[in-house]
């Protein structure tokens, strides 16, 4: 494998520290940019990776942007963040772009702590244009000279999320020179859904016609003709026209935005071009770009859903690691899965609804059995809860599968859609919990504290396979009210029970050990660390009961009390934010209940959790197996210092 801090390896790359340098070169030379950055990628992806096919296809546009914009003056809005590889090492991040996903390293998205060059945090998709336009606003307010450009990039099919459609609204009825890059590569993750990836695999303007009518625009205006004011008129009389002509409307210029496109993406020279032409027009303009994901390499651009992060790679071949012969282990994202299909057999009620990640949520086992009983609805989860209630108040039995980060989007949905119609949505909440490597745009350590606060909201969550099996047969036979069911991302070292599936009592924990010199009472998948800190403090005489709450919301009140007026001290531990979770909602208990027990809550503490291993981040935050058991033993020396003072 190429040497990646070599400035011989990648001649071109290696003279560039900054965007200043980039521009410093001939246009000749930027395809040789162009390719060592892909060389780059390639080799160090190969062994550390990260989210690949993305910033691949994105290659071109991002030399483009930097050697016609005056970044960082000018600033540009990345959206979703897998497109910025690329964008980080032509930005000073080159020699430090091994660390990058790693604990104490560089983040894997656009971070404003980072970098000046990164302008506004892009972990989750459709923002970059409400933010630009933002930006843009506030630079005409701020009277910035010389004019500052604002450009946003959405790509990976965030176009297609409501937001987006807000700021693009927004934009033709706001004063402002917002240039909006849409890189079509007809892909989110799994392919592309819904009438607006076919509209924008149609559309189609001619590069020529958009220069002649902003030449006529200026003429005009010089004349004294027409007037800025006057500009949406003649903007709307020459869309009718070209509409007529090309027996196509255009969206956007529907919208009074400058369309502009379709542009070859992967053309640097024509995209230099082009951005050179456009960018000092005055107005919203949207150009649109057409690329590959994975452009550049042939494995990605074949597959380039399984290349979005595919983990490691031999960078000749494109081979993966084979996994170790034997059983493959099954992840909670599996049993979910297969769970569902065998409730939408039994139930022709039963419907499974997921937010563009069919795969990444196992939703497609179902979609690949029953297709016409499982809907992709794309990067539109505010959609995808009230849709599932429509479905519900019809007398269907929906199953909503989406990453916790992603659910935190349709909070307003849960609560006024949902929760106060007491309609029975199914909520199974992936991705819950610390995730690893993609850091603090995608913990999904909120969902506990935000939903148990809902009315009406039962909220469970299982310590292993078995646990959410009988839960999500349990949430199929509830009646009144939303259920929801959060679980981690991967693979549990907890037994694999291929139980007949069973209902099980909401509101109701379970003893998983007896002790009598304390308590921990563990939150979901938590049990496997609490149980091996169990055992450890064992090895020391100090016995340790452990319980398992199961429902965060409604609480096993009488075996709290139980707990509460044994004396013990009690430690709860949970993979999620300690403000407002399970442990400050069993706190919040013991107090009404005027129980004076002693209890100290582990969870994810009050600040945002950057990028690292699991392992690494339960160690940060104190929830692994050690903090437990250091926990249990402090809290006894403690108890045992009041006694001997008393």
């Amino acid at each position: 494998m190429a040497d990646n801090n070599s400035h011989t390896a990648y001649p071109f790359l290696g003279k560039i520290d900054s965007p200043a340098d980039l521009r410093k070169l001939p246009l000749g030379d930027l395809p040789g940019v162009c390719s060592d950055i892909r060389g780059f990628l390639i080799n160090s992806l190969a062994q550390n990776p990260g989210h690949f096919a993305s910033s691949m296809g994105a290659v071109e546009i991002t030399v483009a942007l930097h050697y016609v914009f005056n970044t960082p003056y000018d600033r540009i809005v990345w959206d979703v963040g897998h497109q910025a590889y690329g964008h980080k090492l032509l930005t000073g991040r080159r020699e430090r772009f091994s660390t990058n996903r790693k604990f104490g390293g560089l983040s894997g998205f656009p971070n404003p702590d980072e970098s000046e060059y990164d302008t506004f945090s892009a972990g989750h998709a459709s923002n970059s244009i409400s933010a630009a336009l933002g930006m843009a606003v506030a630079s005409q307010m701020n009277n910035d000279s010389p004019r500052r450009n604002i450009v946003a990039v959405i790509g990976d099919a965030s176009i297609g999320g409501g937001l987006a459609f807000e700021g693009i609204n927004n934009a033709a009825n706001t004063p402002n020179n917002l240039l909006i890059i849409l890189n079509d590569n007809d892909m989110s993750i799994d392919a592309n859904v819904g009438s607006l990836h076919r509209y924008l695999a149609r559309i189609t303007s001619s590069k020529g016609y958009n220069t002649l009518r902003f030449k006529a625009f200026r003429l005009l205006k010089r004349m004294h003709i027409v007037t800025d004011r006057g500009k949406g008129i003649i903007m709307r009389f020459n869309n009718s026209l070209k509409s007529l002509i090309s027996r196509q409307q255009n969206i956007f210029e529907g919208l009074n935005v400058r369309y502009f496109g379709p542009v070859d993406g992967h053309d640097v020279g024509l995209l230099v071009r082009t951005l050179n032409d456009i960018k000092d027009m005055t107005g919203p303009r949207i150009l649109h770009i057409k690329t590959v994901k994975g452009k550049g390499y042939a494995p990605a651009e074949e597959d380039p859903a399984t290349w979005h992060a595919p983990g490691k790679f031999d960078p000749a071949t494109g081979k993966r690691p084979v996994p170790p012969a034997g059983k493959k282990k099954l992840k909670f994202q599996d049993v979910f899965g297969e769970t569902l299909l065998n409730l939408a057999r039994a139930d022709r009620r039963v419907v499974g609804i997921t937010a563009a990640m069919p795969t990444g949520t196992s939703a497609n086992i179902l979609g690949d059995t029953m297709p016409e009983r499982m809907f992709d609805v794309g990067i539109s989860e505010e959609h995808a809860v009230t849709f599932a209630g429509g479905l519900a108040k019809e007398g269907l039995r929906p199953f909503v599968a989406i990453y916790s980060s992603f659910l935190q989007r349709s909070y307003d949905q849960i609560i006024n859609d949902i929760a106060l119609q007491r309609l029975p949505v199914t909520f199974c909440i992936d991705r819950a919990g610390l995730v690893g490597e993609d850091g603090a745009t995608h913990h999904g350590v909120f969902d506990m504290a935000y939903l148990r606060a809902i009315p009406g909201m039962v909220l469970a969550a299982p310590r292993d396979y078995r646990a959410l099996r009988n839960l999500m047969y349990t949430a199929l036979l509830h009646e009144d009210g939303p259920f929801a069911i959060r679980y981690p991302r991967g693979s549990s070292n907890l037994p694999d029970i291929s139980n007949p599936l069973e209902s099980v009592e909401i509101g109701r924990g379970e003893k998983l050990r007896d002790g009598s010199d304390a308590v921990i009472i563990s939150i979901g998948t938590s049990a496997e660390d609490a149980a091996k800190a169990v055992y450890i403090l064992e090895g020391e005489g100090i016995s340790t009961a452990h319980y398992d709450l199961g429902f965060i919301k409604p609480l096993d009140t009488d075996m709290l009390r139980s707990i509460g007026r044994s004396g013990m001290p009690i430690v709860t531990v949970e993979d999620g934010a300690v403000n407002g979770g399970a442990g400050s909602a069993i706190t919040d208990f013991f107090r009404s209940e005027g129980i004076g027990a002693e209890i100290t809550c582990l969870g994810i503490p009050d600040n945002f959790i950057a990028q690292g291993t699991v392992a690494e981040l339960k160690a940060y935050c104190g929830i692994n197996t050690d903090a437990i058991a250091i926990t249990v033993r402090e809290m006894i020396a403690r108890s045992k210092r009041k006694t001997v003072t008393a």
